[in-house]
């Protein structure tokens, strides 16, 4: 059922959409992406080193994952090249819908 924001009511996109999820589908949706997570995660579907859209990681922790092994290798006398690529551009490129 839409709900109202704001300004002109005749506007479709000035309404929000809400849907009512019964309790017992919430709870057996929590029950089955737990299941599901903790199994890519022990069969290695998802390696540690992934950062992005998993709970507990981000940016920040990838960048600092990033940092410590650099450091490390470098402690080691190893050689470490590191790679910087900007995309911002080439999405420029791409059209918008």
């Amino acid at each position: 059922m839409p709900i109202y924001k704001k300004s002109p009511k005749e506007d479709p996109g000035n309404y929000r959409p809400v849907s009512l999820t019964s309790v017992p589908g919430k709870v057996m949706e929590q029950f089955i992406l737990g299941v599901l997570t903790k199994h890519v995660q022990d069969n290695q579907g998802i390696r540690p080193s992934q950062h992005g859209f998993m709970k507990g990681r981000s940016c920040l922790t990838n960048l600092i994952s990033f940092y410590d092994l650099v450091t490390r290798l470098v402690d080691e006398g190893k050689a470490v090249d590191v790679t910087y690529l900007d995309f911002n551009i080439a999405f420029n490129t791409v059209s918008q819908p």
